[in-house]
């Protein structure tokens, strides 16, 4: 009883001093691979944005352009 105690004891200091890993590896595994995902789908859409947005831009100046030719 006295090593079992000594042994439950032994494994709390250690988790409480933040030495070991964490009981919830895998699911702070989980959680990474779910972020990066998502960082992956976030950097698509913002590359689908940019595109809009630099074929928004150049419709502007050939408007733009032709507007001034007109004048």
């Amino acid at each position: 009883m006295e090593k079992k105690l000594s042994e439950l004891l032994g494994e709390q200091a250690w988790r409480e001093s933040g030495l070991g890993a964490p009981a919830d590896i895998e699911q702070l595994q989980r959680r990474i691979a779910d972020l990066e995902q998502q960082v992956v789908d976030l950097r698509g859409q913002l590359a689908e944005r940019d595109e809009e947005l630099d074929a928004a831009r150049t419709a502007n100046r050939e408007l733009i352009a032709n507007l001034n030719k007109r004048n």
